[in-house]
């Protein structure tokens, strides 16, 4: 078993990065986990200042997850325990203080398990918003495990192509006008009955896609944040096929360099985009 991992903030030399990556092993599994922190929408951080309320979050919620993993929980009771934990952090770090509700973070989440037997591998996908997760097989095939489509994605862009022809396309103006739906997108999901999200006070069950997979020796897992696959759905540079193998063949950091590069070099890297460049980072695991 070979893993290889990268996680990068949009911005080199800034401490803001709010994706987090973790690898466990637990009771006799693997746990690889890939938190992509939804971006503030909020006009302050209320509870870090230097790394930004999201990135405690993610990072709050990981060393949670990984408390409750010593119990041999299940993903779904893991994520629900290191949840709650988290929450009544946030209640005690904000005691007194009256704090939005668009301000309280929330996340995507990848959770990928492994169990390993003799040659092969078992694995279960436990996957919450938009990461993005690629099998290549032994025979050297690839598959989307998770062909998931954010359907807010969609709404994005009919916003963005509109202010495009009022003539504003710099990426912090088309923010700065879009912010009221940003923030009601995400009071939104704060509060959704089954949601869809990782967020500190779900008002029901985490609404999981659940996926299992069996892997043969020589098999590979490339899991990532949208920020990473923007190398796909974003710029085109590659297909899915295209960057697994890229991947494979190079190492997650040539790519990384590739993904900076483009964004350094381009013009319109924020064409389609809220933000002209995100965190990205993945996981790249190998049964071998």
């Amino acid at each position: 078993m070979k893993i290889e991992h990268i996680c990068a903030g949009a911005r080199p030399g800034s401490p803001r990065n709010d994706d987090h990556v973790a690898v466990f092993n637990a009771n006799g599994l693997t746990d690889i986990v890939v938190i992509d922190g939804g971006t503030s929408v909020a006009e302050r951080d209320y509870i870090d200042d230097i790394q930004g309320d999201v990135a405690w979050f993610v990072h709050a919620f990981t060393t949670a997850l990984e408390n409750s993993l010593m119990f041999g929980r299940d993903q779904h009771d893991s994520v629900a325990v290191a949840v709650a934990s988290v929450h009544a952090r946030f209640k005690q770090m904000t005691a007194g203080r009256s704090i939005p509700l668009h301000a309280w973070p929330i996340a995507a989440m990848t959770w990928l398990r492994i169990a390993q037997t003799n040659d092969a591998a078992q694995a279960t996908l436990y996957s919450l918003g938009d990461c993005k997760t690629l099998l290549r097989t032994a025979a050297g095939g690839c598959v989307d495990l998770d062909p998931f489509v954010n359907p807010q994605e969609a709404v994005l862009q009919d916003v963005i192509a509109t202010l495009t022809t009022e003539g504003i396309e710099h990426p912090l103006q088309r923010r700065e006008r879009m912010l009221p739906m940003l923030r009601a997108r995400r009071e939104f999901q704060n509060t959704a009955p089954a949601p869809g999200v990782l967020c500190l006070a779900p008002n029901g069950p985490f609404q999981a896609r659940i996926r299992n997979i069996d892997l043969a020796p020589g098999a590979s897992v490339l899991v990532m944040t949208d920020g990473f696959y923007r190398l796909v759905d974003t710029y085109g540079l590659y297909t899915d096929e295209g960057l697994m193998a890229a991947c494979i063949e190079s190492g997650l950091s040539a790519q990384l360099d590739e993904l900076r590069n483009h964004e350094s070099t381009s013009v319109n890297t924020g064409a389609r985009s809220v933000k002209s460049a995100d965190d990205a980072s993945a996981v790249l695991w190998t049964l071998g």
